[in-house]
């Protein structure tokens, strides 16, 4: 599957841009602060973007969880 791959629901950010693809949310992860995405639930979040875009399928489900957590993980803390 490749990285271009949407979504069935955009993730929506904070500031109102919404995460539509694999691509777009794996570079959302590379833009955060280098620390903060080493935070584990980056990390979860990335494996499963990986997984997501070689694998398809069920993973593309599992990344817009991890995706959605890791948003939420990170609001939590500030």
């Amino acid at each position: 599957m490749p990285w271009s791959a949407a979504f069935d629901d955009p993730i929506s950010l904070a500031s109102g841009r919404k995460l539509r693809t694999l691509q777009e949310a794996a570079d959302h992860i590379m833009q955060l602060p280098e620390d903060a995405q080493h935070a584990s639930h980056w990390q979860t979040a990335v494996e499963t973007l990986i997984n997501a875009a070689e694998t398809g399928g069920g993973w593309m489900m599992f990344a817009h969880i991890a995706m959605l957590r890791a948003l939420n993980a990170d609001a939590r803390r500030k």
